[in-house]
């Protein structure tokens, strides 16, 4: 190995690919270090080189060997990346510049074509003068750290893409206030705000602010949310369903909140149970005639009777008098307010819940058939729990199940009076109310003809009906079915056939605060 030696910053021109570390100093002035020094310098797992200033390498350790293979007299540029010039950034460069320590991360191509990268330190080498006569560069080799880096890219760009292609809104809350942190583009396909408009808005705001208390707690604590009202940004209301699961996003507690707009299906169930109404009033308009036909027959044998007197100009006591007008004041109001209860039974239902007694909307579609029951010679018994708890339901829809149920009781009774004649003497309606394991319970049942085990099944599916032609629409329990279920509650059936038929309804009760 040949030395110049008036040039104390001189490289040597010939060296053996693993020079000892001792020689190498003692050539460059460097003082010697320890052999513990030595194997940590050779041992390290990571790649360290000690370059001169035209970056040539003088000395490097055996993971740079093995992962690059270095031929004699290379420089850093070549042995790292190929290159037959030097990086326009260059750190080792700085450091022979400013003596201090400068750091980078670097990028090539290795000698397998594949993308490698790197961290780069180096840290400068002086003599006993304070000079800088070497620079040592360490590399900690990031090719892995990189590439799961850019899966994680990947892998978050193709969620993202998910999320925001996913056909219902979906908002991410923070756990404690609820405001929103992110949502996917169908937020403003369902609620007209843009995402920069409603990011960092608390998610209540979305409702009424009557709701916002009772909602919140239920946001949460509960999974799922069903038929809520919401407001869209340009004032109107929405139906969702919302569902509630609890994760993570950016190291935080969050929930993720999905919702489903259900507003165009309430509309046509909306229809479906008008349309179901006005079916039931029409397979009670005999029975209405005939309630409205007592009260009517009364005040046309007092007006007779009345005009009677005035044409033989005869004089009527104040008695009779009195009598007679308060008979007819008295069948006037029983008139109208079976009219009255037609059109309230006949108006469209809203999907709002309300506080309803039970016993109370059952009374009222009893009032329905009564004069049309009596008549038929069938007995209504009722049994109805006076500490009857409270439910959620729209007392509307409520009375039309029990409307339902009243109409199929009553025909299976007739049916089976026509199948035995005399021999069907039992014909009795039978209403019971009460509370069970915290469940409101209804049960309607009666002494009818009763189901067959073989379609008993079928019998809350739509249009599916056993009666004749023109007799029924096969709507009535399919619709009831739905309307207790809106209500979260369950119906069932049991029936013994040629001896009658029970229905059993329960709703979770309301308990006061």
């Amino acid at each position: 190995m040949e030395i110049d030696r008036n040039d104390k910053n001189a490289v040597p021109q010939k060296f053996d690919k693993r020079m000892t570390c001792e020689q190498a100093e003692k050539q460059r002035g460097i003082q010697p270090q320890s052999y513990e020094f030595q194997k940590l310098f050779e041992e390290a797992p990571c790649y360290i080189t000690v370059q001169d200033r035209n970056l040539k390498i003088i000395r490097y350790n055996r993971e740079f060997a093995e992962r690059f293979s270095p031929e004699p007299g290379d420089y850093c540029y070549k042995a790292y990346k190929g290159r037959s010039e030097r990086c326009q950034i260059c750190p080792v460069l700085r450091t022979f510049e400013d003596g201090q320590p400068h750091y980078s991360e670097e990028a090539a191509v290795d000698k397998d074509g594949v993308e490698t990268y790197w961290m780069v330190k180096t840290s400068p080498l002086k003599n006993s003068k304070g000079e800088v006569i070497g620079a040592m560069e360490m590399s900690l080799d990031l090719t892995q750290v990189k590439f799961l880096e850019k899966e994680a890219r990947k892998s978050e760009e193709k969620y993202r893409t998910i999320f925001n292609t996913i056909p219902n809104p979906v908002f991410v809350l923070n756990e404690r206030s609820l405001k929103i942190l992110d949502c996917n583009d169908c937020v403003t396909v369902v609620y007209g705000f843009h995402k920069d408009e409603i990011l960092m808005t608390p998610f209540l705001d979305l409702f009424e602010p009557h709701d916002r208390e009772g909602l919140e707690a239920r946001l949460r604590s509960e999974n799922v949310i069903d038929r809520v009202r919401q407001l869209r940004r340009d004032g109107k209301f929405i139906y969702v369903n919302i569902r509630i699961s609890s994760s993570e996003f950016d190291g935080r507690r969050v929930l993720l909140v999905t919702a489903s707009d259900i507003t165009l299906r309430l509309m046509a169930e909306q229809h479906l149970i008008q349309a179901g109404k006005m079916a039931t009033l029409g397979e009670m308009a005999t029975g209405v005639a005939h309630e409205l036909n007592q009260p009517l027959s009364v005040i046309k044998t007092a007006s007779s009777f009345l005009r009677r007197k005035a044409a033989g100009h005869e004089l009527i006591s104040e008695d009779i008098l009195r009598t007679m007008a308060e008979e007819i004041d008295n069948h006037v109001d029983r008139a109208s307010k079976i009219i009255n209860h037609m059109r309230e039974f006949g108006r469209k239902s809203d999907v709002a819940k309300e506080k309803v007694q039970v016993n109370t909307v059952l009374r009222r579609a009893v009032d329905f058939f009564h004069q049309q029951l009596k008549l038929r010679e069938i007995d209504v018994v009722e049994d109805l729990y006076d500490g009857l708890p409270e439910i959620l339901a729209d007392p509307n829809r409520l009375e039309q199940v029990f409307v339902n149920l009243l109409i199929n009781a009553r025909d299976a009774i007739e049916k089976k009076r026509e199948r035995e004649g005399r021999k069907s003497q039992l014909k009795r309606i039978t209403l019971k109310t009460a509370l069970k394991d915290e469940m409101v319970a209804i049960q309607v049942a009666d002494t009818g003809i009763g189901i067959p085990a073989a379609i008993r099944d079928k019998i809350f599916e739509p249009f599916f009906t056993t009666k004749k032609v023109g007799k029924g629409t096969g709507l009535g329990l399919s619709i009831s079915y739905g309307i207790v279920h809106d209500y979260d509650g369950s119906i069932h059936v049991e029936s013994t056939e040629g001896e009658g038929t029970t229905f059993n309804i329960k709703f979770p009760r309301i308990h006061e605060a």
